[in-house]
């Protein structure tokens, strides 16, 4: 259920994120969203704007990424009526998985899918509290569409515009809670 706080300016989010100078390491600024999660009306205004984003929207599954998209992805699931499948740093499910690669600052690294976790033609709602270069967000766009789901779009509670993420998913639908 879509709450009245839902539908308030979406800057007020900001004042539950709490800023971190120089972690993980100097010159970082680190948006901490344990602060926007322990507090119950900032926490359901989040999962409340999502859905209200994907209102009117078929979603067949909502895709969470490791490990922060799995919490509000499994709420948002909930709230809209789809299933919800997991995509995890390489490694880490038990059964046959899809890979993909992605570039990093320094080498590259990987996420895995589950190969039966969406169906053809599934409909899929992915989710991540960040969205800084795109890079995890396009590759787990790809193995979407590997399992033959099409991506309706991307929902991130932050958006780095600085580095450019949304530029790289150029062609989807994404929508961010709060920019800095």
């Amino acid at each position: 259920m879509v709450s009245q706080l839902s539908f308030s300016s979406a800057s007020d989010l900001k004042k539950y994120i709490r800023e971190v100078k120089d972690f993980p390491r100097k010159g970082i600024i680190f948006y901490d969203i344990t602060t926007l999660l322990k507090n119950r009306y900032a926490l359901r205004m989040t999962v409340d704007r999502f859905v209200w984003k994907f209102i009117g929207e078929r979603v067949d599954k909502v895709v969470g990424i490791e490990s922060r998209g799995f919490m509000f992805g499994t709420m948002v699931a909930y709230n809209v009526n789809a299933g919800f499948v997991p995509v995890r740093k390489k490694g880490k499910l038990p059964s046959k998985v899809i890979e993909e690669s992605y570039s990093l600052e320094y080498g590259t690294d990987s996420v895995e899918m589950h190969e039966d976790a969406i169906e053809e033609s599934d409909t899929v709602l992915i989710i991540d509290d960040l969205i800084a270069t795109g890079g995890t967000a396009l590759a787990v766009t790809k193995l979407v569409e590997k399992l033959g789901g099409k991506v309706i779009g991307l929902g991130f509670i932050i958006e780095l515009t600085q580095l450019g993420g949304r530029e790289k998913l150029s062609g989807y639908r994404v929508e961010s809670l709060i920019k800095y």
